[in-house]
């Protein structure tokens, strides 16, 4: 299963690691996902989602 979020499609994001000497090494930022219940065409399924799009309603979780 790949790390992106199934609604909005945010996906990693790679940046560098700087130390005070400013040496710089290749970092990855993952997104906050999670494996939540959302009522996809009104079945409950498993997907991850960022917690942006948990926290803006753009799912609608099952119960």
């Amino acid at each position: 299963m790949a790390r992106a979020c199934s609604v909005c499609g945010k996906g990693r994001s790679v940046g560098n690691n700087v130390s005070h000497a400013n040496n710089k090494n290749k970092r990855v930022f993952q997104p906050n996902l999670q494996r939540v219940k959302v009522l996809i065409n009104k079945t409950p399924k498993r997907v991850m989602v960022c917690t942006r799009c948990l926290r803006s309603n753009l799912v609608q979780k099952a119960i």
